[in-house]
């Protein structure tokens, strides 16, 4: 099966030049992180998502549901190899707020993309879900800045043991550069993110499991919801955060503000 391109763009509200060129790229991947909301409902019902592509049609383009990395990223690798995009999975150590010491699974899937009219290739990801994550794709390039605005990345070179170079994608907070992933350029494949999709909606100390994670990104200002905690995050880093009081009123934010529609009856944990 195809992507049908046409929902795909309404349902991100694109519309342009239907060609592989780093412009489309950047402007794709910015009306995809803006219209597909992050959410891992699935997993925290007690599913495991499919990342079969009628499936992920079905979820993130045609209903009002969202989804985490494993669906975003295999929908916008759909999209752009049909674009005519060269288009490589890989695989990533997420290592924002990890304790000194912990060592993550790589479990973070992303993309390098190349288009025709740049020889230097990117990284696109709109399934990171935080305010580090990418708004646009980086051209990788040690120590270039990215100034995705209203946010800034850049991506370098951290020292390990491997045979290959290690990447690290950082982001500026207030002045800060802040790790949020580590990768190299080994490619991988469908299956190695199926059993990495399985792990993450099953696996008992998941973090995607028993706690439900939403996030929109908008113009002007970034939602979040980890459990029933709320924040809302301004462009200018102005900050707004309140508990929920109820499951039902995290249904009733997740419908309002984030545009997410469940089935009517649906129990949410906690």
């Amino acid at each position: 099966m195809t992507l049908d391109l046409d929902a795909y763009f309404a349902r991100i509200g694109w519309a342009g030049e239907r060609r592989p060129t780093a412009h489309v790229l950047r402007s794709v991947h910015r009306a995809h992180v803006r219209g597909i909301p992050f959410e891992n409902l699935e997993s925290a019902l007690g599913g495991v998502p499919s990342l079969a592509l009628p499936d992920l049609e079905a979820k993130l383009v045609r209903s009002a549901r969202g989804g985490y990395c494993y669906e975003q990223n295999t929908l916008l690798a759909a999209a752009l190899t049909e674009l005519g995009f060269r288009v490589t999975l890989l695989a990533a150590r997420v290592v924002v707020g990890a304790a000194p010491g912990d060592i993550r699974p790589r479990t973070h899937m992303l993309l390098k993309v190349l288009a025709e009219d740049e020889p230097t290739p990117f990284v696109a990801d709109v399934g990171f879900g935080s305010t580090g994550a990418l708004l646009e794709p980086a051209p990788l390039v040690v120590d270039a800045v990215l100034s995705d605005a209203p946010r800034r990345h850049r991506l370098v070179h951290a020292p390990h043991d491997g045979p290959l170079e290690l990447w690290e994608l950082q982001t500026d907070k207030g002045g800060v550069w802040e790790p949020q992933y580590e990768f190299t350029l080994e490619p991988f494949e469908a299956p190695d993110f199926e059993v990495a999709n399985w792990h993450m909606a099953t696996y008992p100390r998941s973090p995607f499991r028993e706690v439900v994670y939403a996030q929109r990104t908008l113009p002007g200002l970034h939602r979040a919801l980890s459990g029933r905690t709320y924040v809302r995050t301004a462009d200018d880093g102005t900050v707004e955060e309140r508990e929920l009081d109820s499951a039902a009123e995290v249904v009733r934010v997740l419908s309002e503000d984030f545009g997410l529609r469940l089935p009517e009856g649906t129990a949410l944990p906690g």
